[in-house]
């Protein structure tokens, strides 16, 4: 009897592995204009900053799966470190926790008023989880301000992705994030 609830736990996880997408940006700001860009000094932060979520090879994987959707938009990466956009990431990865309830049992009543079934019983669980959000910003080379965020929200499988699913991983999520680029 405690496998349906389980059962449902997983279904209800699974239907949420798709990423969640959030953007803002500057209205007044003429996103035309912006021809070619560049990294900031610090291209990736992590956050929380732990050495288990540091990677070279996670580094790589964003910038060009960042390089690449940014080159499909129209911008290119200017050579002297100087372009009209300034553009940075975040990777984050947050511990959550929601509260699953169960009913068991309980009765019904009959056509003629009788009561069948047995006891009621509810039980409530805590599942932990993780959440990783990859966030890309771009500021104006110009003022230093933000122009444009854009970022994707996933649950993280309990069980390590391989390095094949890793990359895939990340060229999907930055793709929906830049795919909100330029505002329309």
């Amino acid at each position: 009897m405690r496998t349906l609830p389980c059962l449902l736990l997983v279904l209800l996880l699974s239907g949420c592995a798709s990423i969640s997408l959030e953007r803002d940006f500057d209205p007044s700001r003429d996103f035309a204009a912006y021809r070619s860009w560049s990294w900031m000094s610090d291209k990736l932060l992590y956050q929380p900053d732990d050495a288990r979520l540091k990677s070279d090879l996670t580094e790589q994987r964003i910038s060009q799966a960042v390089n690449d959707q940014l080159e499909q938009r129209g911008l290119r990466l200017a050579g002297n470190g100087q372009g009209d956009l300034k553009v940075q990431a975040m990777l984050i990865v947050d511990q959550r926790q929601d509260q699953i309830t169960t009913q068991y049992g309980g009765g019904w009543g009959g056509y003629w008023g009788g009561y069948w079934g047995g006891p009621a019983f509810t039980e409530t669980r805590s599942v932990d989880y993780k959440v990783a959000t990859l966030q890309i910003d771009l500021y104006d080379a110009k003022d230093g301000k933000l122009v444009w965020r854009g970022s994707g929200e996933q649950i993280m499988r309990s069980q390590a992705p391989s390095p094949a699913e890793r990359e895939r991983a990340i060229r999907e999520t930055v793709t929906q994030v830049l795919s909100q680029y330029p505002p329309r």
